[in-house]
């Protein structure tokens, strides 16, 4: 415990630290728009769209899995940023932050708890299904 940082210098370091990775981040091959670019259309798994039930099938799993990463990578660039956003407004106190920052930091908390709602949803069914369960309520 005695190597813990605490006070100001700390969140700044902290922030620092944030900082850098959201920028290491959304500029990296893993970042929100590059993953969003990397996209393979349905002919590329048979010539000419032929008939194929094996490469439609594969092709429909290609398209959930990219459509997966495409969001859990912009969830964790929001996540990052609510951090960076979070560390500034304890360096310069919750008081002094101004309007704008506090509105696009209640708007990612937003887009967060939706997207949490959103995957409870989704996985409730399975979870129903593997337990024999359903939701009465």
């Amino acid at each position: 415990m005695a190597d813990l940082e605490r006070g100001a210098g700390a969140l700044r370091n902290f922030q620092t630290k944030i900082n850098a990775l959201l920028t290491d981040f959304e500029s990296s091959p893993g970042g929100p728009q590059k993953v969003a670019e990397h996209t393979i259309e349905r002919g590329a798994f048979s010539g000419g769209n032929l008939p194929f039930g094996e490469a439609d099938g594969f092709f429909t799993q290609y398209a959930r899995v990219h459509k997966e990463l495409v969001s859990l990578s912009k969830l964790l660039a929001d996540q990052m940023e609510l951090l960076r956003l979070g560390a500034h407004a304890a360096d310069v106190g919750f008081d002094n932050v101004d309007e704008d920052t506090r509105r696009r930091f209640h708007a990612i908390q937003d887009r967060l708890d939706v997207a949490v709602d959103q995957r409870e949803k989704q996985d409730k069914p399975d979870h129903d299904r593997q337990t024999g369960t359903k939701d009465l309520g």
